[in-house]
């Protein structure tokens, strides 16, 4: 199992890898074109026989986080599969400990990632994740393409 991958100021459409095993393989790029603070780890590089993958993630924002709007799409060998949307921050009564980041802030937080109880045919998959400060869609604040691989199917 790999460890984690460091993102400093990362140059777009450059892949980075998050993790590869025998099983799965996981990397991501930037989809927009500006420079980024980010880092992001996923443990373990696993998906059979895993019931929860472990997630930390730590970003600078370009923009205040008092409203994110976050959309998943999902492909499974080039069909869509999963289309997603959810407010995370909306200013009140917010349970996220992104929100409420300001510009320029370092946001450091860990959180489960669940779905890794879902059983994968092997694969290829595409995950576009974006990221909005408002709920126009207009506003985007982050934007990755996430690549993964299953090798085996996981049934």
């Amino acid at each position: 199992m790999f460890g984690l991958f460091l993102f400093i100021l990362f140059t777009p459409a450059v892949s980075e890898f998050l993790c590869t095993s025998s099983e799965l393989e996981m990397s991501y790029t930037f989809c927009d074109s500006t420079d980024h603070v980010f880092l992001f780890n996923v443990t373990p590089c696993f998906i059979i026989n895993e019931s929860v993958w472990k997630a930390s993630l730590t970003w600078i924002p370009r923009n205040d986080i008092t409203f994110l709007k976050v959309i998943f799409n999902v492909w499974y060998d080039g069909v869509k599969a999963l289309h997603w949307k959810d407010v995370l921050c909306c200013g009140a009564d917010d349970e996220y400990s992104i929100c409420g980041a300001l510009k320029g802030e370092t946001v450091a937080t860990s959180f489960d990632i669940k779905g890794a109880r879902t059983k994968f045919p092997k694969g290829n998959y595409t995950i576009i994740l974006q990221g909005f400060s408002d709920d126009s869609d207009n506003n985007m604040v982050i934007c990755l393409n996430f690549t993964m691989i299953v090798k085996q199917d996981t049934f």
